[in-house]
């Protein structure tokens, strides 16, 4: 069984947890449905992101080079990163120099990608990750399931045991306001005597040198002005050119995402504080590659706003520690092979094909395409299961001629109706497992058009 296949085995056989997670994002995808629709002109500013972006990504260089010059003159130091390494050596490096022994970290994909902080724990760093979402996964030693909502598929309950072990709440405890004032707490102490704020990067403005922050609970602003050193870790993709781009992206941004207005705080940082210190880390770790490649490059246009795995019906249904990879569901699955083939090929095929995730898309990538081109790709390398590859070719060899399709028809309807259950759902037959086939007409539609309409010919 394929890698997303037992692991979504694994999660749906908690069927009270597997509908209330589907039902949980759901709800989540109506909001962002109402909100899209009270803004005026929505279509035209999901066209008009997508243009910022497809321009960012085509000049890239440009805007980057752009983007250091004027973080320059702000007084900010810039690193770039190749990869994962180099980026994780780079955050030691800094930590290393200011002798820090305390760091607080916002949510940030790109540390989760890299294995931030893993690596830093290896080298007797602690990091704590101050988003609530964050700080309960970390707690649990498990990573995020969503980008966005990184701990929807744990109830309260289960939260409420996991404070009840980490910060002593009291034994039973779910109540969300009581769990929240705890870990308020608790994170109060952590930000006090922070050495260090590290924090994610939302967009980057080439414009002016500026990093744009959006988070909902103020935990990166926090960090920010407490330490005196704050350090910015930024994917080479979250480049804008302009300033004037930023209202685009912050009205789409925080309505995809989780049905609101705007994000509580829309952080704007450019200089470093008196008398401390601001880096700026621009880290590409396979990006190059992905623009390289037109058919996938729309990939690098994501915002991350977790829409496309909010109405996913794969997700929803699966949760999102089945794929296996830091970033899970439709725009996962299409980044993931991207960074190893052998790894995740069974990702693109993890989808319905709906189109739903491309329906929702802020910066409108063509998501359900891109993953159908995985699937073509794939295949065509030999990296699906042989069973599947030749169920496939005999499948197209029966549709390729009238005759031997008509065939085939009649046969199939036979056996569905006279052949015992023991032999038509065999152990090999995986998609019958949890499926039983609907008793077949004795004739196939076409045998019933051409009788009920003599003037068509077969």
């Amino acid at each position: 069984m394929m890698q997303h296949a037992r692991k979504a085995k694994q999660f749906l056989a908690d069927e009270p947890r597997t509908d209330w997670h589907n039902q949980t994002l759901w709800i989540v995808r109506q909001k962002r449905d109402a909100l899209a629709a009270s803004v005026p002109g929505w279509e035209t500013l999901r066209e008009k992101a997508s243009a910022i972006k497809e321009d960012a990504l085509s000049h890239l260089d440009t805007y980057l080079e752009q983007f250091e010059t004027e973080a320059l003159k702000n007084g900010v130091t810039v690193f770039w990163a190749s990869d994962a390494d180099e980026f994780n050596r780079i955050i030691l490096a800094i930590i290393r120099k200011h002798r820090a022994k305390n760091i607080v970290k916002s949510k940030s994909m790109l540390t989760e990608e890299c294995g931030l902080n893993h690596f830093l724990q290896k080298e007797g760093i602690e990091v704590v990750d101050t988003d609530l979402g964050e700080r309960i996964i970390q707690f649990r030693k498990e990573i995020p399931s969503h980008i966005v909502l990184p701990a929807i598929h744990l109830k309260k309950e289960e939260i409420g045991e996991t404070f009840h072990e980490k910060l002593g709440t009291e034994k039973g405890a779910s109540d969300p306001t009581y769990l929240t004032r705890a870990a308020r707490k608790h994170l109060r102490e952590k930000f006090l005597a922070a050495d260090i704020a590290l924090t994610g990067v939302n967009f980057a403005v080439a414009e002016t040198g500026t990093v744009v922050v959006c988070t909902n609970e103020g935990n990166a602003d926090m960090g920010v002005h407490a330490a005196p050193v704050q350090v910015h870790c930024m994917g080479i993709e979250k480049i804008v050119p302009r300033q004037e781009d930023l209202g685009v992206f912050t009205r789409l941004l925080a309505r995809n995402a989780t049905g609101q207005a705007i994000t509580t705080y829309t952080s704007h940082y450019r200089k470093p504080k008196q008398g401390g210190a601001m880096y700026v880390v621009i880290v590409d770790n396979g990006r190059s590659e992905y623009i390289g490649n037109p058919q996938y490059m729309n990939s690098l246009k994501c915002i991350r706003c977790g829409g496309c795995m909010n109405t996913c019906p794969v997700y929803r249904r699966t949760g999102g520690h089945s794929y296996g990879y830091v970033i899970p569901g439709p725009i996962g699955s299409i980044l993931a092979p991207q960074r190893n083939k052998q790894k995740y090929k069974d990702l693109p095929f993890a989808s319905s094909l709906c189109g739903s995730c491309d329906n929702v898309c802020p910066v409108k990538i063509n998501i359900h395409e891109q993953l159908y081109r995985w699937r073509q790709e794939l295949t065509e390398n030999k990296q699906t299961p042989f069973v599947k590859r030749f169920a496939m070719k005999a499948l197209g060899f029966v549709l390729s001629g009238n005759k031997l399709y008509n065939m085939a028809g009649s046969l199939a309807r036979k056996a569905v109706r006279y052949l015992p259950d023991k032999l038509l759902y065999l152990p090999v037959n995986a998609w019958g497992r949890g499926r039983e086939l609907p008793v077949p007409p004795k004739q196939s539609f076409k045998q019933w058009y051409l009788k009920n309409h003599k003037d068509i010919k077969s």
